[in-house]
């Protein structure tokens, strides 16, 4: 389709026309946020290119896949984040932006707490703006609420997520939406250096966000990784791995491998009662370990990771096919993410989609009903990511048996939800397999 000279002045006059126009900012009333002064998001940006995020504080055109890690409430905490591969439109005062998708998923002691599909677009000055986001909360395996959930141009504005250059006493909100979603940062320091996952990352920044209910924590960002901490009171969620940016060009050590392919091993091991065979696997895993231990890794990971395998070990002596089954899985999962380093991300992702339908099994055997349900989303959330790296055939026949298990779930059939995660199982075997 040809676009007229007289159409295509029309386009450039409303973007350059648009640059510089105040944004409608809310009323703040008990809350003592930044002054005008030190405001970096009132007026609105152009966006020219906006799915090329440039900015190394905000790199999100750039992030394959993120790992956090923390404690929030008391309990173990995770986070996975993840480029989708589509973006999505946003119109805001009549201008069509494209917008990158990130799926944040946040995991409380184990399991789906948390799940958010979040927009950003970078405007033409290095800026990073945040176009909303598609909220979830789960509680027994159920979205229980999806408070939080905005979108610009329907609810309100974008909000700025990173200035294009912070300086020491800026200000913006990140989220500028009172009553559905509000947070202000104030840049404390640009030179911070951030003990980073392996290793010092110069030229970090530090700001202190403040929330709705007057509360504050502290933020840190770093350049290449984009937000690295976040912590208030005992609560903390830390960077603990990135791809690209922590990505090796090398094939993954065979200790590691063992360690991933072990414990997958213990799983259907312990599964036939096989214990002699699962103490054999067991014992493989930990002499892999202990030599893998000392090479260099994220360092958040290894104390988890070690604390796994400790925990198999102890469940297999035991014969307890439950604790055993469920370690073996929280050890595979850790020693996946360590090679994230070294595989794509899709390949990574596939076999944590074999790990969740083989949580589905654990949870069956437990006639947890609301487990069963939140491994389902989870499931969902992961196939999400894999939309495109799948081969059409594997993708329908994935989409089948989930629908199977989506199904059983919902009727509370726990034996035909079993069927549907061994069958989701089989089907990643044969996808691995082809690969």
């Amino acid at each position: 389709m040809r676009i007229s000279n007289k159409a295509l002045l029309a386009c450039v006059s409303t973007l350059a026309f648009a640059n510089g126009v105040p944004i409608p900012q809310p009323k703040i009333d008990l809350l003592k946020v930044a002054g005008d002064a030190t405001r970096l998001d009132l007026t609105l940006p152009t966006f020219t290119n906006p799915t090329r995020v440039t900015n190394p504080l905000f790199p999100v055109s750039n992030q394959a896949s993120v790992v956090f890690t923390g404690t929030v409430d008391n309990k173990p905490f995770r986070t996975e984040v993840t480029l989708l591969p589509y973006t999505r439109i946003v119109t805001w005062n009549g201008i069509r932006i494209e917008a990158l998708v990130s799926q944040y998923v946040a995991y409380s002691a184990g399991r789906a707490e948390e799940v958010a599909y979040d927009l950003y677009a970078q405007a033409d000055d290095g800026s990073v703006w945040y176009l909303g986001e598609d909220v979830s909360d789960f509680r027994d395996g159920q979205i229980y609420t999806k408070e939080g959930t905005w979108l610009a141009g329907k609810d309100g504005p974008p909000a700025m997520i990173m200035p294009g250059r912070p300086r020491v006493g800026d200000s913006y909100r990140p989220e500028n939406m009172p009553g559905i979603a509000f947070e202000e940062v104030t840049v404390t320091s640009i030179d911070h250096v951030y003990d980073g996952p392996l290793g010092p990352i110069r030229g970090s920044m530090l700001g202190r966000e403040l929330h709705a209910d007057g509360t504050t924590e502290s933020k840190t960002f770093a350049p290449g990784y984009g937000e690295a901490f976040t912590g208030s009171g005992g609560d903390t969620e830390a960077l603990a791995l990135a791809v690209p940016a922590d990505r090796l060009q090398e094939p993954v050590p065979a200790d590691l491998r063992m360690l991933t392919n072990g414990a997958l091993q213990v799983f259907d091991e312990v599964g036939k009662k096989d214990w002699a065979a699962a103490v054999r696997s067991a014992h493989a895993i930990d002499v892999a370990w202990q030599r893998f231990v000392n090479t260099t890794m994220p360092k958040s990971i290894k104390p988890i990771l070690h604390s796994a395998i400790a925990a198999l070990q102890a469940a297999v002596g035991k014969q307890n096919m439950q604790g055993a089954r469920q370690a073996a899985i929280e050890a595979a999962r850790w020693s996946l993410d360590l090679q994230l380093r070294y595989r794509p991300v899709a390949e990574v992702d596939l076999a944590r989609f074999d790990l969740w339908a083989a949580q589905v099994l654990v949870d069956v055997a437990a006639k947890d009903f609301g487990a069963v349900n939140g491994d389902m989303f989870t499931l969902t959330l992961i196939r999400d990511r894999l939309l495109g790296a799948l081969d059409a055939d594997v993708a329908q026949n994935l989409n089948v048996h989930l629908g199977e298990l989506m199904t059983a779930t919902g009727d509370q059939k726990l034996p035909l939800a079993r069927k549907a995660a061994e069958s989701l199982r089989q089907l990643v075997a044969e996808a691995g397999r082809a690969r």
